[in-house]
């Protein structure tokens, strides 16, 4: 067992590999109410092909599996919802599955150690029949549905399908309705015994909590079995450093056009832990610089009446892929997109202002100190950090050395039109 301590946050991390591979962490605090306990897998819907780490065979996936077995995990042979069970407890339960992570989580104020047996013993018995299976199909299929209705989420992935050619990026995260019903109990398995290994997981635990009873709850429930050394060697394709399409636009039934502009990242290989979380940093910086209700082009956008709310946007990255989506309402897209690209290329030629830089620095590393009252917020991010590679008590130090000529590199190095992709969606006409 290792303890990390931050003095500048006042914070203690303390950390320890079991017998069995899993990574366990715990943050106590102190005085808060509320507990808190995420446990999470290294696998997500981009994980479509890799090889078994158990006897090395070549195994390619249905779109659509994460989500698809984070779905299943909550039906136990005993016939009770795992939900149910918590509830019992006086918990709030919730899972997740994003491009590169599902996680399984729970927070309560009373009962945690109860909650957390349970946590621990429900990920660890997966229940897949070829009736439940069928069953599910259903259910997810209704949920695919009800996102391609969607706007928000279509406006999102038709940007994603501009920018990537053959990365798994491109693909909804629920798969479609014809992947789906690809998809086997068997394969389920396949997933579950090579994705759900304690090898690829971690625990991260936080609240007002000791760490003797915590761990000694975690090694008294864990499994041995179905583990293994090293990671899982993952196949992705290979994704060219241009863009699949300039612009898709579809037609839906909104009131007001929405657009999407993306920029797609020129990638030279993977990267991970204090490189990705420089380019992640020094990103962010430039979008708050930019795009931050109050600032110039806000101000511009708003005065002209192209629009009426600041735009929303944000920057995503993993080991193989980052881009920067910045999205709006607007009866004019043409001149709302002319006007953003316009302010990027004077602010490459001329630099980012240095009081706007110093100010949204100071202002990002007053909301990360801040974030760590945060106990669910610190507990997601702090695992996601640490499947990249990432070390989440250096954010804040990686922070404090981002510096104005490191952002303004970045600036001209992201934002390259030949890398740019619009999405739109436009209200039917009258008839």
């Amino acid at each position: 067992m290792k303890i990390i301590k931050n003095d500048n946050l006042n914070e203690s991390l303390y950390h320890e590999k079991l017998d069995n591979n899993l990574n366990v962490f715990f943050i106590p605090k102190k005085g808060f109410t509320k507990k808190y306990a995420i446990l999470a897998s290294n696998y997500g819907s981009n994980d479509l092909e890799f090889i078994s780490p158990f006897d090395g065979s070549h195994i390619k996936l249905n779109e659509g599996i994460a989500h698809f077995l984070e779905h299943k995990m909550f039906e136990q042979p005993d016939g009770v919802d795992a939900f149910s069970k918590f509830s019992e407890f006086g918990a709030n339960a919730n899972a997740f599955t994003n491009f590169n992570m599902t996680g399984y989580m729970f927070s309560a104020t009373d009962n945690f150690y109860e909650s957390l047996t349970h946590l621990l013993d429900y990920v660890q018995t997966p229940y897949f029949t070829d009736e439940n299976v069928e069953k599910e199909k259903g259910i997810i299929a209704q949920e695919i549905k009800m996102y391609e209705d969607n706007v928000d989420w279509q406006l999102f992935f038709n940007t994603l399908r501009a920018m990537y050619v053959n990365h798994h990026n491109n693909i909804d995260i629920a798969g479609t309705v014809e992947s789906i019903y690809k998809i086997s109990r068997d394969e389920l398995y396949t997933c579950y015994n090579s994705f759900y290994s304690p090898s690829n997981m971690a625990l991260f635990v936080i609240g007002d909590l000791e760490w003797e009873d915590t761990i000694k709850t975690v090694k008294e429930h864990v499994k041995d079995d179905n583990s293994f050394e090293g990671e899982i060697e993952r196949i992705n394709p290979k994704e060219p450093n241009n863009i699949n399409k300039k612009e898709i636009s579809q037609i839906m039934e909104v009131s007001i056009p929405m657009f999407s502009l993306g920029y797609k990242d020129f990638m030279k290989g993977e990267i991970q832990g204090k490189e990705l979380l420089h380019k992640s940093q020094t990103t962010d910086i430039i979008l708050d610089c930019i795009f931050k209700k109050g600032s110039n082009l806000d101000e511009y956008l708003y005065m002209e009446q192209l629009t009426y709310e600041p735009l929303s946007y944000d920057y995503s990255s993993h080991k193989d892929y980052g881009y920067t989506i910045i999205s709006g309402e607007t009866r004019h897209i043409d001149k709302t997109i002319e006007a953003i690209k316009s302010e990027l290329e004077r602010l490459k030629k001329d630099g980012l202002d240095e009081a706007d830089f110093k100010r949204i620095k100071k202002t990002k590393i007053g909301s990360f100190i801040r974030y760590f009252d945060s106990i669910e917020g610190i507990a997601n991010s702090f695992i996601g950090a640490f499947f990249e590679g990432i070390n989440y008590f250096d954010i804040l130090s990686s922070l404090e050395t981002i510096t104005l000529e490191d952002v303004n590199k970045r600036l001209r190095e992201h934002f390259v039109e030949e890398m740019s992709v619009i999405s739109t969606i436009k209200p039917k006409e009258n008839e």
